[in-house]
């Protein structure tokens, strides 16, 4: 059995939080978008993830409407891209130090804090996605360097690392930080020594694309026939697996799956209650590991 609670930037959560991401589908539907956060809180959320480019601001606005202060949600945001209305992607790049300062200053007005209580800086070294290109290409510890005065500014609370490598993080320990969020899933799991490290750390190891297959040629956990199969045996879904297979690997992972659905919602909740025998586990771990190396762009 796993435990239902871990630990992250020393606030102790209930291991399966909120990623907003998807909060953007309801754009049109602005009172279903608050409902369903709504809901969350409800079934037990206190983890809710968040940038500014989810929807053009959409997300953080309904975040701003449906939280309040009793419900004592931990809102972890994220920097290092702005939106990008109109353009090929919804997101441009924003590396710059200047512009993670100024992306962090977009956090603070959309949700109405006058502090973010941990903030990833969305490093581009690895995992699926764009790559950084021009000046965009800037050193970490230039980023780290206006993380941390914007932490000693008291405009953030606590600093967390995004698509970073095993070297990345080490050079970043001294900063202090509190979680990391790489792309990793049952069937990418590239990152067994990050983890690791961040287990070592007390660090809050919070996966991206936690069932993979988020882009075209990616892996994806519910495309196995293993995990299929555990799910009929389970009367659980393909899904519940993958996600609950991430809660039984490490007890410092922490979940952030996103829904537009409140039926969606439910099941993902649920899946703190899914328990792998030992037989079960192994051969889940047993499934190949793929890369998830995918530049885009």
């Amino acid at each position: 059995m796993t435990t239902a609670t871990a630990s992250i930037a020393a606030r102790t959560v209930f291991r399966i939080g909120y990623g907003a991401l998807q909060l953007d589908r309801l754009h049109d539907r602005r009172d279903e978008a608050v409902a369903l956060l709504r809901r969350a809180v409800e079934l037990g959320v206190d983890h809710v993830d968040t940038a500014e480019f989810y929807g053009f601001g959409f997300a953080n606005n309904v975040i701003r409407e449906a939280l309040r202060p009793e419900d004592d949600v931990l809102v972890v945001t994220k920097v290092g891209a702005d939106p990008n209305p109109g353009g090929q992607l919804p997101l441009r790049l924003a590396q710059r130090p200047e512009q993670l300062r100024a992306s962090v200053e977009d956090n603070l007005r959309s949700l109405g804090v006058d502090r973010l209580a941990v903030v990833n800086l969305r490093r581009l070294d690895t995992g699926p996605g764009l790559r950084p290109e021009g000046d965009q290409i800037v050193d970490l510890d230039d980023q780290l360097a206006v993380m941390t005065a914007l932490r000693d500014e008291g405009k953030i609370g606590a600093i967390g690392l995004s698509s970073v490598t095993l070297d990345g993080l080490r050079r970043a320990l001294p900063a202090g930080i509190v979680c990391v969020q790489n792309a990793y899933s049952l069937v990418a799991r590239d990152d067994e020594a990050l983890l690791r490290l961040c287990a070592d750390e007390g660090i809050a190891w919070v996966p991206f694309f936690p069932l993979g297959g988020a882009f075209p040629g990616l892996p994806k956990a519910t495309d196995e026939p293993v995990v299929h199969a555990v799910a009929a045996s389970m009367g659980i879904t393909p899904a519940q697996v993958g996600l609950a297979w991430l809660l039984h690997h490490a007890p410092h992972v922490l979940l952030i799956p996103g829904t537009a659905d409140p039926a969606h919602l439910e099941a993902n909740i649920a899946v703190s209650e899914i328990t792998f025998d030992a037989a079960t586990l192994a051969t889940l771990d047993n499934i190949q590991s793929r890369s998830n190396e995918v530049p885009i762009g």
